[in-house]
């Protein structure tokens, strides 16, 4: 333990440390945050393997308890007695700030009601990371985290997102990139410009933006890019852009809905005419 850890060990007060560890680049860290792991009495972390390592790199040795979302509810009560009996824990993530698509939330909530103190040690995500470089405006922007696994699911929840006026930022996994970078060319519009962030801050850091349709062919053909951690910062919709709808896929949409589920309908015309189904329901509405 250095100088400033036992320091601040000596003033540490029972409670629970939020902390924020690199997303990469480990001289990311803060000088703080090496100095409240030094000086906390354990720390609980979403994978242990993946934590150990982090610690062993700054030379910290603490006891370690997995805190995930398979075992969450169970192990807070555990947590929140060792804080009232006078332990100091510290809460971090794989990467980044804890709780941003991660496990944690209830331990603060817990924490909290028991009249314990919850203290931030602030430093790097990978969400405000992507939003700082993209080149697209963050003045307002809205989080969705992980979009569903599911191909049903996600293209639901982006049709849902289709007419927002504001920025989104997704995480995605390299497993289903290709699928969501296509999905979202047909309910966003493939000229929807997007920032394409991929393994930020480490040594094969990949920033672009550009359109969905031009990124999409690019993720394609370029396994490197289908590799490590991917964030995409997606412009809102400009809703005086709207891409005028052949009218034989109107005529289209118009009979199918008569013997099919308008959403069915919507999407055979879609992919005939690789069209925005957000689109043709407004255009066929109209017409």
């Amino acid at each position: 333990m250095n100088q400033q850890s036992t320091e601040l060990a000596d003033s540490l007060s029972a409670g629970l440390w939020v902390v924020a560890t690199p997303i990469g680049n480990l001289d990311d860290i803060t000088s703080r945050a090496v100095a409240v792991l030094g000086a906390v009495d354990r720390v609980a972390a979403e994978d242990t393997r993946v934590s150990a390592q982090l610690l062993a790199h700054f030379g910290i040795r603490k006891p370690l308890v997995a805190l995930h979302d398979h075992n969450e509810q169970k192990a807070v009560a555990g947590l929140v007695h060792a804080m009232q009996q006078g332990e100091r824990i510290a809460l971090i993530s794989d990467a980044g700030t804890p709780l941003i698509s991660d496990p944690g939330y209830r331990l603060v909530r817990e924490t909290q009601n028991a009249g314990l103190p919850v203290i931030p040690a602030p430093g790097p995500s990978a969400l405000v990371t992507a939003l700082s470089v993209s080149g697209i405006a963050t003045d307002r922007f809205q989080f969705e985290g992980f979009l569903p696994a599911k191909a049903g699911a996600r293209r639901q929840r982006l049709q849902q997102l289709a007419d927002y006026p504001h920025t989104l930022v997704f995480y995605e996994s390299v497993h289903r990139i290709e699928a969501t970078l296509k999905d979202m060319a047909l309910h966003f519009g493939s000229e929807r410009e997007v920032c394409f962030c991929r393994e930020l801050t480490k040594r094969f850091e990949t920033i672009r933006r550009d359109t969905l349709d031009v990124l999409q062919a690019w993720v394609a053909g370029d396994a490197d890019q289908k590799r490590g951690e991917i964030v995409l910062v997606v412009a809102g919709r400009e809703l005086e852009q709207q891409k005028e709808i052949p009218k034989a896929a109107r005529d289209l949409f118009a009979r199918l809905r008569q013997e099919l589920p308008p959403s069915r309908a919507a999407r055979i015309v879609a992919d005939t005419f690789h069209c925005s189904r957000r689109d043709l329901y407004q255009q066929g509405e109209d017409q």
